[in-house]
């Protein structure tokens, strides 16, 4: 199973979200792949800490071959990092992706990554983590895709928003990948007792949209993860939030 988490706007907690349901799975015993396609790498630092800043090979290493045919070539399973935990390995970012971008896109490289990922015959699941943006990473991570996740996080703007992410995602999948489905809207920073959010989410869930039964609380405690570069799963693992985790990935369809 090969799972996009994609949003267009920035702060909504991708990586986060990606991160730590791809832990779980690993947890779970499958082997479980990430790619961080992100050039701001903050997967990478989450998932390998250090080791990020000068990992063997990168995506942009990958990308880098793509785009000159006298390289050597590397098997796709080797521009996959080991991290610190049982049964999770990362392709690292690297910032060059940015600018690898268009020149990708200029020699319609869009469908490589898909190509690349049925290589990868070895791991039960992949995760994808994209930038903030509809450009040629999120748009082949969706070629590439399976199901996608869509992390929203109780405001105004995300609302706003949300149509045209989902209209792209349906250009996406008429276009070029049609077995490509929203698995879900993933809400984040979801406060209970405040009005707002219980109201926006109740309009979503009321116009029919496709709103994940378990949200996911703000807490501090996710931010103590991020520096100590460990998932919820292995740094608190009977926290509330790290319970939650555990119920949106139980919710999720094999």
């Amino acid at each position: 199973m090969k799972r996009v988490v994609f949003n267009q706007k920035g702060g909504v907690g991708k990586s986060t979200i990606t991160c730590n349901l791809a832990a779980l799975a690993a947890s779970r015993g499958q082997r479980t792949l990430v790619i961080d396609l992100d050039p701001q790498g903050n997967t990478s630092h989450y998932l390998l800490g250090s080791v990020a800043d000068a990992p063997t090979l990168t995506l942009a290493d990958y990308y880098d071959q793509v785009l000159n045919f006298n390289l050597r070539p590397r098997q796709t399973r080797e521009f996959a990092c080991a991290t610190p935990f049982v049964n999770l390995w990362v392709m690292p970012s690297h910032p060059r992706l940015e600018e690898l971008g268009g020149k990708l896109e200029s020699r319609y490289k869009i469908y490589k990554l898909k190509e690349a990922l049925a290589e990868l015959k070895d791991f039960d699941s992949i995760w994808i983590d994209t930038p903030p943006a509809f450009n040629f990473h999120t748009r082949s991570a969706l070629i590439a895709a399976d199901r996608c996740l869509i992390p929203f996080d109780c405001d105004t703007f995300s609302r706003q928003a949300i149509y045209s992410l989902l209209a792209n995602v349906e250009e996406i999948r008429a276009d070029h990948n049609r077995g490509l489905s929203v698995e879900g809207i993933v809400v984040n920073q979801y406060q209970a007792r405040s009005n707002l959010p219980k109201r926006v989410v109740a309009e979503l869930v009321a116009e029919g949209l496709p709103v994940l039964a378990h949200h996911l609380s703000p807490s501090i405690k996710v931010k103590e993860s991020h520096e100590a570069c460990r998932p919820l799963i292995h740094f608190l693992p009977e926290h509330k939030v790290t319970r939650e985790y555990a119920a949106l990935y139980a919710g999720l369809p094999e």
